[in-house]
């Protein structure tokens, strides 16, 4: 393995990068840089979807290639074939999934040594690179964010042995294989220059003794230059402090008296430090709200634009400073608020960007930044930090060497959201000033505005404490900046993929980051980035579209066999389902969706899209090239199906136990097992082979079953062994928000209790609760277990099912032949589930009637259906499908209301399948 790096040698002894030699650090990036040039100017290397807009000049000063470069990395490809090995099919390589806890390592000093809009904490992911890679394996994160997955896969290698004892010991009560330490290599890649960047500074060594060094030294020179603008006199009148903050509050106008009305001043109670509901005016003592104030304004030339700009009229209402190591507190005197006004007077510093703000949906529909006076930069910035930020960004880029260059602006860009008019104060809480609303843009009517050195020697020393004890390899990371749907990397050569992709609309990352990318000149191409904005008409078509994509180059370059877990926040079922969808339309194969029990602080499978609304976790698998072979051989035959189910059986968990109880693994439900199958067969554009009927009868008979689950024959006895330490045997969780979820439902309180009419009837009625779909049509009891089930009229000997109820359950009716009328009266008119011969008899007499009805909604005009059968749509839309006829499932799927098709995700995968064919 290479050598661990902390302190990297600027000359003398060589440096080994992508199978060539340099005399040090210097000369690699030096030559790298030449080549990465060259190509920048390229108008073909310059086309590639998701380059991000800037000079080549604003390229290269972010680069490090060929590690990092801030475009696309044209040696992807070099630093997989060097340092990755060949997919060989003959390699033994079998994993089960793994859940893994997506809140682990918040706290931990590294996730926090730089912010980001969202990011899963390395050591949450720790746990699943060493379960699904070995040592020197390739990683890959395509939405990699601020690089937190190539932490993690470094981590395997440096962790400390109380961490890798504590994770040994909690494998081994688990009956884990025990890990396998040692850093994995990765690849990162974004859309975004900004997280990269951050991902770049994060994974790639540099020598912290000299970061640490220049960081204080370019702290002092900002002191010298613009020192005098924190300067404060105490209340001695002779003593100076320093600034820490300053804090500005809107001015308004009381609608009684229009007297001016200071809100911090007014509203803000010095002993509670709570800002007052209601507060009197110091004008006219009127009784006064926050609502009911009318905002001011100020309107002036900005010099650089040329425009008049509306700004609300602010003014600075107290100062916080410190002398030595005690601090105080004042309100702006006269010399205060002159150095103010000098440095109001000040242009801008040449490093300030003055561009125009795009429109874009986080500044210009969901808060008008125009409407607070926001329509450029520069704007962002009162002129007091607009210097401060200009020096601090000045001397950062003044730097000599190239990486002390990249890690002072690593530093500096971390106190552009706190220095900006987005820095909230908040008197209470756990930090006054660093408050700045993540996720959005906000200018709060009150702002702190602090001096340089308050947001960053501390973060300095924090930062040099973190990167002293977390030390990366080089060689080990490659970061590209570019769209996920396109990565130059070969085909089949990743070991395992772990990612976090956006959530639908949940965070803006393009808006959001193009406050900081501005400061470096270049921005991301937002065109190709996959989330739902409306603004730039992308809704969820789009966004299942690109991520489709995106899916889909993972299973281009991952290797067959091997596994991808998907970090996803759950909050709205149709984006849940257009995730789950895109996923199998790429040709993954999910094997278990598991979601945090943040409460219990474990992992329950999910069931319901619905249900959950939290961070889930999903385990989906690339099957292996034989596989893939062999459906092309043989095509639309039984054997192809049944080969498909050996395989994934094979990838599924054996057994899952929470707290000494077997859990249901939904994955080996046989209907589960039947929608994965009937999936890959649709994405492979080969008809099914096989009906639903004949395939649970295949099922049945080819693999051994146990507590409603199937099973290969060689895994049986692993789960006959845990399933004798457990008490009671798995419960399926279960809700009831349509047909078919009702009829599961029955399925498994008749098959434990076979029941009259009026036993079944309250238990049912209190499942059908507020969960049920919108659109979706409330069956009859009587019609579900008319359709689905059989009822004993006592006419014969009493079926077994029900024997075996009452012979266990009532006392006086043990040892009773089923012949025998005591037997035959209790059960009579009691509703059980039939035999597998006689369940199929009804499946095919249900699904015939499920068909006419879909024949119906055929015919019908072309109006929106209001209310369905879901189970009527399904049904017509498998139907259709075999039949090539894929403009009436495309039809009648316009017929549907566009939630409700987009919140199903058998629906949505027929449709989304359809559309593609007919070239929707």
């Amino acid at each position: 393995m290479t050598d661990l790096i902390h302190n990297l040698p600027k000359s003398g002894g060589s440096i080994e990068c992508l199978g060539m030699t340099f005399p040090s650090e210097d000369a690699r990036r030096d030559h790298f840089l030449k080549l990465l040039a060259e190509k920048l100017k390229d108008p073909a290397f310059r086309a590639q979807e998701g380059f991000p807009k800037g000079t080549d000049e604003a390229i290269l000063a972010m680069s490090d290639p060929p590690y990092y470069t801030a475009c696309p990395n044209p040696w992807l490809t070099e630093f997989v074939t060097h340092y990755g090995r060949p997919y060989d099919p003959a390699e033994k390589y079998a994993r089960e999934p793994m859940a893994i806890d997506v809140s682990e390592g918040k706290t931990d000093p590294i996730y926090k040594a730089h912010s980001y809009h969202t990011k899963v904490p390395h050591l949450a992911i720790v746990p699943s690179i060493l379960h699904y890679t070995e040592p020197g394996d390739i990683v890959l994160d395509g939405f990699a964010g601020s690089g937190m997955t190539g932490v993690a896969a470094q981590w395997c290698g440096t962790a400390p042995a109380a961490y890798r004892h504590k994770l040994e010991m909690e494998w081994k009560k688990a009956g884990t294989p025990a890990p396998k330490w040692g850093a994995r290599r990765v690849v990162l890649n974004d859309l975004s220059p900004a997280a990269t960047f951050i991902g770049a500074n994060y994974n790639l060594p540099f020598d912290v003794d000299a970061f640490a060094k220049a960081g204080k030294q370019l702290l002092r020179d900002v002191e010298r230059e613009i020192g005098w603008m924190y300067e404060t006199l105490h209340s001695d009148g002779k003593t100076k402090g320093r600034i820490e903050f300053t804090v500005w509050t809107q001015l308004y106008s009381c609608p009684e008296c229009a007297g001016e009305v200071n809100f911090t001043d007014e509203a803000l109670d010095e002993d509670t430090k709570r800002v007052r509901e209601d507060f009197p005016c110091p004008h006219c003592g009127a009784e006064l709200t926050k609502k009911r104030l009318e905002k001011l304004y100020v309107s002036a030339i900005d010099p650089k634009t040329g425009k008049a700009v509306n700004t609300p009229k602010r003014a600075p209402s107290f100062i916080t400073y410190s002398i030595g190591k005690s601090k105080y507190e004042k309100k702006p005197d006269a010399s205060d608020l002159a150095i103010i006004a000098r440095i109001s007077e000040m242009s801008l510093p040449d490093d300030m960007p003055t561009i125009e703000i795009p429109p874009m949906h986080m500044t210009h529909e969901r808060a008008r930044m125009d409407q607070v006076g926001v329509t450029h930069l520069h704007h962002f910035f009162l002129p007091r930090a607009a210097q401060a930020m200009g020096a601090l960004w000045a001397k950062a880029k003044a730097q000599l060497d190239p990486q002390c260059r990249r890690l002072m602006l690593f530093m500096v860009e971390q106190s552009i959201w706190t220095a900006s008019l987005l820095n909230r104060y908040r008197p209470t809480g756990f930090s006054q000033v660093n408050q700045y609303m993540t996720g959005v843009y906000y200018v709060a009517s009150q702002h702190a505005e602090p001096s340089p050195w308050y947001i960053l020697e501390g973060k300095l020393n924090r930062l040099a404490s973190t990167f002293t004890t977390f030390r990366t390899f080089r060689g080990f990371s490659a970061i590209t900046t570019g769209t996920a749907a396109t990565l130059p990397l070969p085909s089949s050569s990743i070991d395992y993929v772990f990612t976090d992709p956006p959530f639908g609309e949940n965070i803006y990352y393009a808006d959001l980051n193009f406050l900081v990318e501005s400061w470096h000149g270049i921005i991301t191409d937002s065109v190709p980035e996959a989330i739902i904005d409306r603004f730039k008409k992308k809704a969820l078509p789009e966004y299942q579209g690109l991520m489709q994509r995106c899916f889909t180059e993972y299973y281009r370059v991952l290797k067959p066999g091997r596994w991808m877990t998907v970090v996803f926040s759950n909050s709205k079922a149709s984006v849940w389902n257009a995730i789950q969808v895109a996923l199998q339309q790429a040709g993954f194969v999910v094997a278990e969706v598991t979601a945090l029990d943040k409460v219990q602080g474990s992992y329950r499978q999910v069931t319901s899209t619905t249900a959950v609304k939290q961070d889930l976790v999903i385990s989906a698998y690339k099957p292996n090239g034989g596989l893939e072979q062999r459906l092309a051989e043989r095509g639309a035959a039984p054997e192809s199906a049944w080969d498909f189910v050996q395989t994934h059986l094979r990838q599924l968990s054996v057994s899952k136990s929470k707290n000494g109880v077997l859990e249901f693994i939904l994955e080996r439900d046989p209907r589960r097992i039947y929608d994965r199958m009937v999936a890959w067969f649709v994405r492979h554009d080969v008809p099914v082979p096989l009906s639903t009927e004949e395939f649970l009868d295949g099922l049945r008979n080819r693999f051994p079953e146990r507590d409603g689950m199937v099973f290969l024959p060689d895994q049986i006895p692993e789960y006959d062994r845990k399933r004798a330490l457990s008490a009671q045997p798995p419960q399926m969780e279960m809700f009831v928000a349509d047909e078919r979820s009702a009829i599961d439902w029955l399925t498994d309180f008749l098959r434990k209790r076979p029941s009259t009419y009026p036993e079944v009837h309250p238990e049912f009625t209190t499942q059908l609760g507020a969960g049920w779909k919108k659109h979706e049509t409330r069956p009859e009891l009587s019609a579900l277990l008319e359709d689905n089930f059989l009822r004993y009229d006592g006419s014969t000997d009493v079926p077994s099912q029900i024997h075996t109820y009452l012979s266990s359950n009532f006392h006086d009716l043990r040892n009773l032949e089923k012949s025998d009328p005591r037997l035959k009266a209790k059960a009579k008119d009691r509703w059980f589930v039939p035999d597998p011969n006689k369940a199929q008899d009804l499946e095919k007499k249900r699904e015939k009637a499920l068909l006419k009805e879909f024949e119906e909604y055929r015919n019908t005009p072309g109006r929106k259906l209001k209310e369905f059968r879901l189970e009527v749509l399904r049904a017509g839309f498998k139907a259709a499908w075999a039949n090539k006829d894929y403009q009436t499932i495309v039809s009648i799927a316009n017929k549907v209301p566009e939630d409700a098709l987009q919140e199903d995700e058998k629906l949505l995968f027929w449709y989304d399948s359809a559309l593609t064919r007919t070239g929707g």
